[in-house]
């Protein structure tokens, strides 16, 4: 007798449904109808590439409508992002408004405003030849941009008129401007400026506008709209006394931690080099010699931008942690500085490196101070197994240079007058006289002067905690702690 195999009947059973499934898997949703049709209209619908930005201004060009610069700014020729997906744009073309003579037929691109001309994979020269018929629609999908093939513009080669906004825009307005009110209208009437252009940093796309040289040190509020279109975003105060990178979201701005998109190998040593030096190395020797290199060391594996802060970073892998090390700033040539920093690379480091020191800093309330930043004077090695903090002053003493003396447990800052601050920093508006000091619970007794005749008696500290004051010429108040996020 014949045996019949069930399991072969069920299969041939099963096959229009596994067919059906199998042809919706590989229908995406860019591949759908998002538009509806027109009568007397072809409609081109265009899947863009994957980085294509939602506000971006995309045109098509071609023999039919005079090429790229006849149709930029033209809406006939602007394509129209689908209101239900980024990967989808649409055009609807008549053909009564087309060259005498002309089609589709004779050839097209499209053009991103932000990334430039269309191009193949092959990144050569994208043309299309398909035309739907009046009333009906075609897809029609684009490769690649030309910025996919362009090697990205070194931010530091970019020059700057003044500082900087960078911004991540993920406003959805699709013609960005800034205005400012406040010390002046620094960038004109009403809607304000559009952006300088774009940069990608560290992976990331900014939109950038160069605030001018003559608005350094202006307080503005920022309000970023929509070129004057009716839509606007909520004021933002800013200080031009730095670079700000910030997000647009439609709920508002909020400030962007460029640090966020960088990924590192362990832990890394990040020095703001001011050395003035051709090159810059880091050596390091200890539980294992020529780690990570031979004299000089290894170069930098990057930058990266921290609160308006660029850093030459060196990663020092996840396989090196645990290692107890002596880290050595060098040249490669003459020129070094020793034991900048000894520890068992277990956490990041900040540097400054200016004036043939090394300092280390808190990247949270670090800002740079000038072309003539106060230093602190010359001191030991630091103890890494030693606690530090912080005695914040605001300075409304009126003097010409404050000084703290402190007497108690130990002369903490040396002898009369004591010391100048070691950097100064802004935080929500107020700047900050800033004193380091290594402490273990030891009180100390605050002496303010000026090292000219003028003093009072400060305040009663322990070295267990920072302190925050506002001084003025005859006494100090203490002040709520400022908020510093430390980085662990």
């Amino acid at each position: 007798m014949k045996k019949i195999n069930i399991s072969y009947i069920l299969m041939l059973a099963l096959l229009p449904m596994l067919w059906a499934c199998s042809k919706e898997e590989i229908i995406f949703d860019s591949e759908l109808p998002q538009f509806e049709t027109r009568a007397g209209y072809q409609l081109l619908e265009v899947i863009v590439p994957q980085n294509t930005s939602a506000t971006d201004k995309i045109y098509i060009a071609g023999a039919f409508n005079g090429g790229a610069e006849a149709a930029a700014g033209d809406p006939r020729w602007e394509l129209e992002k689908a209101p239900k997906t980024d990967a989808k744009w649409g055009i609807y073309l008549n053909p009564a408004d087309f060259a005498e003579g002309t089609s589709l037929a004779d050839g097209y691109r499209f053009i991103s405003v932000e990334q430039g001309e269309e191009r193949t994979l092959a990144n050569s020269e994208a043309l299309h030849t398909e035309a739907p018929a009046a009333g009906s629609r075609l897809n029609v999908t684009v490769e690649r941009w030309a910025a996919y093939f362009d090697t990205p513009q070194n931010p530091d080669e970019i020059e700057h008129d003044g500082y900087v906004i960078y911004v991540v825009d993920n406003s959805g307005f699709s013609d960005l401007a800034m205005y400012a009110w406040g010390d002046a209208e620094a960038f004109g009437g009403w809607p304000g400026i559009k952006m300088t252009g774009t940069v990608a940093i560290d992976g990331t796309t900014y939109k950038y506008f160069d605030t001018g040289e003559a608005n350094k040190g202006l307080s503005v509020n920022l309000i970023f709209n929509d070129n004057g279109g009716g839509q606007q975003l909520g004021d933002y105060s800013v200080t031009l006394d730095r670079d700000y990178y910030l997000e647009l979201t439609p709920g508002g701005v909020l400030e962007y931690d460029p640090s966020a998109s960088v990924t590192h190998d362990g832990f890394a040593v990040f020095v703001y080099d001011q050395s003035g030096w051709s090159d810059l190395y880091l050596y390091m020797w200890g539980d294992t010699n020529d780690l990570n290199g031979a004299w000089p060391g290894m170069s930098p594996t990057g930058t990266q931008t921290i609160n308006g802060v660029t850093y030459k970073y060196f990663d020092l892998g996840e396989a090196n942690i645990g290692q107890n090390e002596h880290v050595i700033l060098n040249d490669g040539d003459a020129t070094q500085i020793d034991d900048v920093v000894v520890f068992a690379c277990d956490r990041d480091v900040y540097i400054e490196l200016k004036g043939g020191k090394a300092t280390e800093i808190d990247p949270e309330t670090y800002q740079p101070s000038g072309d003539t930043p106060v230093t602190p004077d010359p001191d030991p090695t630091p103890d890494p197994d030693a606690t530090y903090y912080s005695i914040y002053v605001e300075d409304n003493t009126g003097w010409d240079n404050l000084y703290i003396y402190a007497w108690g447990d130990k002369e903490t800052f040396g002898g009369w007058p004591g010391k100048e601050c070691d950097r100064t920093t802004t935080i929500a508006g107020v700047t900050y006289k800033v004193w380091t000091v290594a402490g273990a619970g030891e009180t100390e007794n605050l002496i303010f002067n000026d090292n000219a005749g003028l003093q009072y008696d400060a305040a009663t500290v322990t070295l267990d905690r920072d302190y925050t004051f506002s001084a003025g010429s005859e006494s100090a108040i203490s002040k709520k702690p400022v908020k510093i996020v430390r980085k662990r």
